[in-house]
């Protein structure tokens, strides 16, 4: 595997629109339809922070997804070509001890692969 510097890796400065119904979709499984409502709206006024993704990776309890997804291939295209990204959005699951990745799974799955220390813009709450 060919790992580029984190650097090489170009974020937007927010997350983009499209992104915030797809929090809380995601999140509609997870929680009622009202505090799902709730914390994408926290979302979108959250401030950027950053995390190392493997940082999130253990954080979320989840597993690397395969090489064979398109979703990860296209997020590894973008990085390639210099493509911004947007950031991740995160959601605190205190109760469960775990951080929610609400959206941008197969980014932070694609970025781990070029590098497990990248530091990853998030939104947070």
């Amino acid at each position: 595997m060919v790992k580029a510097k984190a650097k090489e890796i170009e974020w937007l400065s927010d997350a983009e629109d499209h992104d915030y119904p797809a929090a809380q979709s995601y999140l509609s499984l997870l929680y009622n339809e009202k505090h799902a409502a709730a914390m994408v709206a926290k979302l979108k006024s959250a401030r950027i922070v950053q995390f190392k993704a493997k940082d999130i990776f253990r954080a979320s309890n989840l597993s690397l997804l395969g090489v064979s997804n398109s979703h990860i291939d296209k997020d590894r295209e973008k990085i390639r070509e210099g493509i911004k990204l947007s950031p991740l959005l995160l959601v605190r699951d205190e109760k469960n001890g775990k951080t929610v990745i609400a959206d941008g799974y197969h980014r932070l799955c694609a970025i781990y692969g070029f590098n497990e220390d990248a530091w990853i813009p998030c939104k947070i709450v």
